[in-house]
């Protein structure tokens, strides 16, 4: 069977998804099993989009809408761009592998800092690109060296801003260097899948290099603060004529109904939004302040969760909080074998995961006692 799958295919390795509460529950046997592993927003979705939702499941027989005309006329004013700048996809993951397969020519080049988002790496490799690969500088990205990387083959340059898994972001300045460096004729992601939880103001304004005709390819997502990771929803904006060439590729429904008007009904509640923000903000406090307690180091967070030094392997650990209700990520695949990420929860839900923390260490130290 392998003599029939295209080289590059075999040397790929599938994305591991976080592990499901439900599969948890079961393998285990135990009870009100949190999630602290996806990044999901702990409040769930908007209550208004819950209701958009149930006002056309009747309407679930008929196709939808396959250019979201709404949806993207909401977003165009949203962001101050034009209908024409914006491209949906099946969560920005479809926009990721829309844009490789759009502009990446087998042994082409993209640059992409190591670890972030696993994800730019497979959609490189499964159109027969090559990956350069540059290590993060204090765990966020170095921009003075992936403009080094830059070559005659290099076609893309990805950044998670902020990124995933370190939490770490980005300047304006820093952005701005780089593109002073970046040919025309390369085009840069970036990837904001946490922008609406970025609260300091040196966050580069990555929409202006598109108004300037840049080749910027903004992405976006309502699967973290709005709540709808399980419809699947996420945007890109770019340049007209970029976003034209990827609707070449781009299959005709790829947004389901429930998506569209759930997404257009959470960008307008702008009640649920802060509040996400506001739970978001003052968790992360908390976790700081008990993680400091107890000991760990962390990265500093811009996003929505914590990368944690845990002083040991970290899929033991996270195995050892499966028990105590608790689903964290640990960051092996990242090539962090001593971290797990901790999506930042609800008040009661970071206070659940530090009493489980505490108890694994205080086992840990008196094992170490004994011994």
């Amino acid at each position: 069977m392998k003599q029939l799958v295209r080289e590059n295919i075999l040397e790929m390795e599938p994305y591991p998804p976080g592990k499901p509460i439900k599969e948890v529950e079961r393998e285990l046997g135990v009870g009100r099993v949190i999630k602290m592993a996806s990044n999901e927003n702990p409040l769930g979705p908007s209550p208004r989009a819950v209701e958009a939702m149930a006002r056309v499941l009747p309407e679930v027989n008929l196709y939808p809408d396959g250019n979201a005309y709404y949806l993207k006329r909401a977003l165009a004013v949203h962001l101050g761009v034009k209908e024409g700048n914006i491209i949906l996809g099946n969560g920005s993951d479809e926009i990721i592998r829309m844009i490789t397969e759009t502009f990446l020519n087998g042994g082409e080049e993209a640059v992409i800092a190591e670890p972030s988002f696993l994800i730019y790496r497979l959609a490189v490799k499964a159109m027969n690109g090559q990956c350069r690969l540059v290590a993060l500088k204090d765990f966020t990205h170095d921009l003075v060296a992936m403009a080094e990387m830059i070559n005659e083959r290099t076609k893309l340059i990805f950044i998670a801003n902020p990124n995933n898994p370190t939490g770490t972001m980005v300047t304006a300045e820093a952005v701005d260097s780089l593109m002073k460096k970046v040919p025309g004729e390369i085009i840069v992601i970036l990837d904001e899948a946490y922008y609406e939880y970025i609260e300091r103001d040196d966050f580069p304004r990555a929409l202006d290099y598109i108004k300037r005709g840049r080749n910027v390819i903004t992405l976006r997502t309502f699967s973290k603060i709005y709540g709808l990771a399980g419809l699947r929803i996420g945007y890109g904006i770019a340049g007209e004529e970029l976003i034209r060439d990827m609707n070449r590729v781009r299959q005709p429904f790829n947004t389901n109904s429930l998506a569209q008007v759930a997404a257009l009904a959470a960008l307008e509640d702008r009640e649920h939004l802060e509040k996400s923000r506001r739970v978001n903000r003052d968790g992360k406090n908390f976790l700081y302040q008990e993680l400091d307690r107890l000991q760990f180091s962390y990265i500093p967070s811009e996003a929505n969760f914590i990368l944690v030094d845990v002083k040991e392997d970290a899929k033991v650990l996270s195995l050892r909080l499966m028990p105590e209700g608790i689903i964290v990520r640990p960051m092996g695949m990242y090539n962090l074998p001593g971290f797990i990420r901790v999506t930042i929860g609800t008040g009661e839900q970071n206070r659940k995961f530090i009493k489980a923390l505490q108890k694994i260490e205080n086992r840990r130290q008196n094992t170490e006692d004994r011994l």
